[in-house]
C-alpha cells in the first residue's frame, strides 16, 4: 500500500457544510451543529475523490511519530487555543455580519501557554515567526510523550522506551479481513500520524479492554480500507451508513491520489455515534507481540498470548 497522508490539520469534509443553531451531536457543550449538504466539496472534486481510497476513520487521539532528543518519538495531540478573552472576541466576529473580513490575533498574548516542547503540526502558516490560527481559532501542534506525565499515561502505555516500540493495531499482510496486534519499531513509524484507541479513549467504542486492565494501541492513519465503499453521494452515504455492516464505522477519510484528504463524520449527516457494535470491534484479530516477559505492562500481557486470535477485537481482555 501506497504512502498515506498524515493528518496534521483538521480534515474538511467531503460535502459542503453549513451550521445549525442547535445542540451538537458530537459536543455537549457546544450550541450549534456542523451539518452536510448534499454539494460535493469543489475541494474533494478537483482531488478527484471519487478515485480516492476510502479508509476508516476511528474514534480516538490522534498521535505523531517523529524525532526527539534524536530519537524516533511518540507525540500527543496538543491544539494551541485561544484564552478566554481572545475566544470571546473571536466567537463575536464570527457571529458578526463581517466575519468574512478576517479577525487580527495577537498570537504572542491571545493564546494559552503551552510546553516549551510544543512545536506547530505541519503546514501551520507563520507571521512574523509566530504559528498562525486556523479558522476554528485553534493553532494544531504536538507535544511529546513523556512516561511520567499522568496526562498522557494511556499514550506512555502503548510503548516501550527500552526497545522503541510501539503496539500497533492493523490488518494482516496475509488476510485484510483480520487484524493484528504487533510491537512496532518507533523508526519504522516515522512521520506518520496514527489513532490512539482503546479504554480511556472517547468512551471505548470498540470494546477494549476493561476498567481493571486497560488495553490501548495505535492504528495508522489510512491502514483500515473500508471494504466495497459506497460512491460519494449524500444519500447513498446515509444509506450505507444505517444499513451496511460495514457501516457501523464513526466516518470515512477519503485519501486522494494528490495527497488531499477529505472526511465526512456520521454528525454531519445526522446520524449516532456510536451506534450499537462498530465494524472494528467485531472483526477477528491475531496477537504477534513475543519477547516480553518482565513486568505487567501491556507488552507483557499480549506477550503471554502472542500467536493467540481473538475472535472479535472487543474480545481482547486481559485478566490480573
Amino acid at each position: 500500500m501506497r504512502r498515506l497522508g498524515s493528518v496534521q490539520q483538521k480534515i474538511p469534509c467531503v460535502f459542503l457544510t453549513e451550521v445549525k443553531e442547535e445542540q451538537s451531536r458530537k459536543r455537549d457543550c457546544q450550541q450549534f451543529q456542523v451539518v452536510a449538504t448534499e454539494n460535493v466539496n469543489p475541494v474533494a472534486l478537483e482531488a478527484d475523490v471519487d478515485c480516492a481510497l476510502a479508509t476508516e476513520k476511528l474514534d480516538g487521539t490522534c498521535c505523531y511519530v517523529t524525532l526527539y532528543k534524536g530519537r524516533a518519538h511518540l507525540w500527543a495531540r496538543l491544539d494551541r487555543k485561544a484564552n478566554k478573552q481572545a475566544e470571546k472576541r473571536f466567537r463575536k466576529h464570527q457571529r458578526s455580519p463581517h466575519s468574512g473580513e478576517g479577525f487580527t490575533w495577537n498570537v504572542e498574548e491571545d493564546f494559552k501557554t503551552v510546553p516549551e516542547t510544543w512545536i506547530p503540526a505541519h503546514r501551520v502558516k507563520h507571521h512574523n515567526g509566530l504559528p498562525v490560527p486556523d479558522e476554528h481559532g485553534h493553532i494544531p501542534g504536538w507535544v511529546p510523550v513523556e512516561k511520567d506525565n499522568k496526562q498522557y499515561c494511556w499514550h506512555a502505555s502503548v510503548v516501550d522506551r527500552d526497545v522503541r516500540a510501539a503496539l500497533v493495531l492493523g490488518p494482516c499482510a496475509g488476510d485484510e479481513d483480520v487484524l493484528e496486534v504487533a510491537a512496532v519499531q518507533l523508526a519504522d513509524l516515522l512521520e506518520q500520524t496514527l489513532e490512539l484507541i482503546g479504554t480511556n479513549v472517547n468512551g471505548n467504542p470498540y470494546g477494549l479492554g476493561s476498567k481493571q486492565q486497560p488495553v490501548h494501541c495505535l492504528v495508522s492513519h489510512g491502514s483500515v480500507p473500508i471494504r466495497n465503499p459506497p460512491p460519494v453521494d449524500f444519500q447513498q452515504l446515509c444509506s450505507w451508513f444505517q444499513e451496511s455492516p460495514e457501516g457501523r464505522v464513526e466516518g470515512i477519510v477519503w485519501h486522494c491520489n494528490d495527497g488531499t484528504l477529505v472526511k465526512v463524520h456520521r454528525h454531519h449527516l445526522g446520524l449516532r455515534w456510536p451506534a450499537g457494535e462498530t465494524s472494528l470491534a467485531e472483526r477477528a484479530v491475531v496477537v504477534r507481540v513475543g519477547g516480553y516477559n518482565s513486568s505487567k505492562d501491556l507488552f507483557s500481557f499480549f506477550s503471554a498470548r502472542n500467536g493467540h486470535r481473538f475472535s472479535r477485537l472487543r474480545d481482547v481482555k486481559f485478566a490480573l
